[in-house]
């Protein structure tokens, strides 16, 4: 079992990569992944710049558990600091826990059109002055998965609802050095051609913290393969229309998914 300490928050990094932007992402850290016989674990929550440094405490957001039966689960009682929250919760049984952060509603802006992408105003400069410009609402997402005992595949099955990956390889059995295999989904169905980038814990204290960039496949599938031990980050971020009746016709959507690698 790796213990993984808290991080003090440390601002204003530099995010490296094109695909992943500046812009803050939502994160889940449990302290363990692998909890052995443990009956509970303690979870770190916040939005950061930069992969496990945490700047905003993630307030609003509906926390709970997947368990291994498939069933929502609560937390107990979350506590809200300026950089980050901070949770525990039980774990009863012996199997695999999706520990979420619940899809969560945030900030409204705009964003605009430019050649055939979306982006978002203050990420990059001011659109042209004849820019297409819409209304947007971000919605953030941060996933992470801790075993009791035997692993399970019951709370890795899809929501089906917004993005979201999909752990193939089950993540108690990524190994560093091996493909691990996901899938990108988009209201249950494959997104392909999207930007994904990995990070890496370890990479703030050796200046290695984007370790891979990938795009998903036609099937929404793609591969990734962590060359440490330690512990890594997926984001992923897809803009495009918002369901109807939503507050604004266009939503930029932004998933995480921490996981361990032996």
């Amino acid at each position: 079992m790796k213990i993984l300490r808290f991080r003090s928050a440390v601002l204003l990094l530099t995010l490296i990569g094109a695909s992943a932007a500046q812009a803050h992402m939502p994160y889940v850290l449990p302290t363990l992944f692998d909890l052995g016989k443990g009956d509970h674990v303690t979870v770190e929550a916040a939005f950061a710049e930069d992969a496990f440094l945490p700047e905003v405490a993630m307030r609003d957001a509906p926390f709970h558990l997947v368990g291994p039966d498939g069933a929502q689960l609560p937390t107990g009682p979350v506590t809200h600091l300026r950089d980050l929250s901070v949770f525990e919760a039980a774990i009863p049984a012996d199997g695999t826990y999706r520990v979420t952060s619940g899809q969560r509603a945030g900030r409204k802006g705009k964003m605009f059109r430019q050649d055939s992408e979306w982006k978002m105003r203050g990420e990059g400069g001011e659109p042209p002055a004849d820019a297409e410009q819409v209304e947007v609402q971000s919605m953030t997402l941060a996933d992470a998965y801790v075993t009791r005992g035997k692993p399970t595949d019951a709370a890795l099955k899809p929501l089906g609802k917004a993005l979201e990956i999909q752990a193939i390889t089950h993540p108690n059995g990524i190994v560093a050095g091996s493909d691990a295999s996901f899938a990108l989904l988009f209201d249950g169905r494959p997104l392909p051609q999207a930007d994904i980038t990995l990070f890496r814990s370890a990479g703030v204290y050796d200046g290695r913290k984007v370790v891979a960039q990938v795009r998903s496949g036609a099937d929404g599938r793609f591969n990734l393969k962590p060359e440490d031990a330690g512990t890594y980050l997926i984001l992923v971020r897809h803009r495009g229309a918002a369901p109807a009746g939503s507050e604004t016709p266009y939503r930029s959507y932004t998933y995480t998914l921490t996981f361990d690698a032996a």
